[in-house]
């Protein structure tokens, strides 16, 4: 999959701080996981939101609805924007290989999502903050797009004078994901993408397959 993502680049230089900034805990809910990531709120109120919470009578979706949340879920996982979703899915639709697979792979690529999973920041959203701060270099480069497409074999690090900052120092010693398509240096602190993570590799439950039925309509 070696696919380049300019258009969503563009968008994101004028978009860079648009993204979900509600209450995360009752998003969660709505999903019944932690998409945000690790939320306390969400681990003592575990049921859907509302009134009547966890006793509410709720009527059987529709086969629309059910890929609509999906796909809102998937958005709300990566922090990616609609307009920016559709052009990820509309590249993974042209190139080989599974669309549904290769969507979640172009989403796990982008420089944001990278950050995160080398554990740099304990969130997407801390990532992306990191990035569009310029704390992040890519090949000895600074890249302030957090929707930067990171390529196997890219070097992905943090900023020589960034690397006493304590967020970062406390989320690296706070981190033990690991994941077999990323490396890690502990010494320089850079991370490399290996390859292109296989489906069984990332770890989000996200059912891909509706996200593209629901695009095909």
């Amino acid at each position: 999959m070696d696919v380049d993502l300019p258009k969503e680049e563009e968008y994101n230089k004028k978009n860079k701080m648009a993204r979900y900034i509600g209450p995360k805990s009752k998003i969660a809910r709505k999903f019944g996981e932690p998409v945000f990531g690790s939320d306390k709120s969400f681990e003592k109120r575990n049921y859907p939101p509302g009134q009547h919470g966890n006793n509410k009578r709720r009527g059987k979706k529709s086969e629309y609805s059910i890929q609509l949340m999906e796909k809102q879920k998937a958005k709300y996982t990566y922090g990616i924007l609609e307009k920016q979703f559709r052009i990820i899915f509309n590249k993974a639709s042209r190139s080989k290989g599974v669309t549904g697979e290769v969507l979640l792979q172009l989403c796990e690529s982008r420089l944001d999502n990278i950050v995160y999973r080398l554990g740099i920041s304990p969130s997407r959203s801390g990532a992306r903050q990191l990035v569009s701060h310029g704390h992040i270099v890519v090949n000895d480069k600074v890249v302030n797009i957090p929707s930067f497409h990171v390529k196997p074999g890219d070097k992905v690090g943090v900023r020589l004078k960034s690397k006493s900052i304590y967020s970062i120092q406390e989320s690296l010693q706070k981190n033990s994901s690991v994941y077999e398509w990323l490396t890690w240096d502990e010494t320089n602190l850079i991370g490399t993408l290996v390859s292109i993570p296989e489906r069984i590799q990332i770890p989000e439950n996200i059912k891909e397959q509706l996200i593209v039925e629901l695009y095909s309509k």
